[in-house]
């Protein structure tokens, strides 16, 4: 298998990330240094960083409520919690599937599963993610169909087209069920900021058609078998 692909289903980090890892030499194959793109045989040796890596791989699955207040990473380097902190301390070496960013809450995965997570992460995948977001005030039918069509963020970049429903609403806030195939950094706040509102609450509510299933803010669990299944076949 490819060397990236070893090192994501290792927990090291995503395919995008293990190609920063040895890009940065931190990663040999056979006591050399390795290369992006280089193949990975059950009879060689890989290392991170001096640390030989076994080639037996169990991996395990999360569903985790992210509370607002922690980050999507590994590590952080200003010191903020991060949601490896909030795992079970028997869990193994899992990383998050795509982000949640620090004021955000809600649906989060996280596994070890390297080809699942690509699954659920590549643009081409078009797996549907649907968000609970209240913004101040009201929105106007024509920033609704903006939503919907596509908003431009900055030039040349466009959001793809998105389900967007009003749930509630008065004078002073509106709150919006939004369905995005897609994942821009930040998309929901900058596309309503687009479209001259702001957001104060953001939570992820589904994917696909997998839920938090009453899981409290800031908790987690094993995801089933059926669980998996269906995130594999999404």
């Amino acid at each position: 298998m490819r060397i990236n692909k070893f090192l994501a289903e290792q927990g090291i980090a995503s395919r995008r990330g293990a190609d920063e890892l040895i890009a940065a030499g931190r990663v040999t194959l056979n006591g050399k240094k390795a290369s992006l793109g280089d193949e990975v045989l059950p009879t060689d040796e890989v290392a991170l960083d001096g640390k030989s890596l076994s080639h037996k791989v169990k991996f395990e699955y999360y569903i985790m409520n992210k509370p607002k207040g922690c980050v999507c990473t590994v590590k952080d380097d200003r010191g903020r919690k991060t949601v490896l902190d909030l795992l079970p301390k028997d869990a193994g070496r899992v990383f998050p599937v795509g982000r949640l960013d620090y004021d955000s809450e809600g649906l989060l995965i996280l596994t070890n599963d390297g080809d699942l997570a690509f699954r659920l992460t590549a643009p081409q995948s078009e797996i549907p993610k649907t968000y609970l977001v209240r913004v101040e005030g009201t929105l106007s039918e024509a920033a609704l169909n903006r939503l919907r069509t596509g908003v431009e963020l900055e030039k040349g970049v466009v959001t793809g087209k998105c389900k967007v429903n009003i749930i509630e609403t008065d004078k002073t806030y509106t709150k919006l069920h939004i369905t995005l195939t897609e994942g821009k950094n930040r998309e929901i706040r900058r596309m309503l900021e687009a479209v001259g509102s702001h957001v104060d609450f953001l939570k992820r509510i589904k994917v696909g058609d997998l839920t938090l299933s009453g899981l409290d803010r800031g908790a987690c669990r094993k995801l089933t078998q059926e669980e998996i299944f269906y995130l594999k076949n999404l």
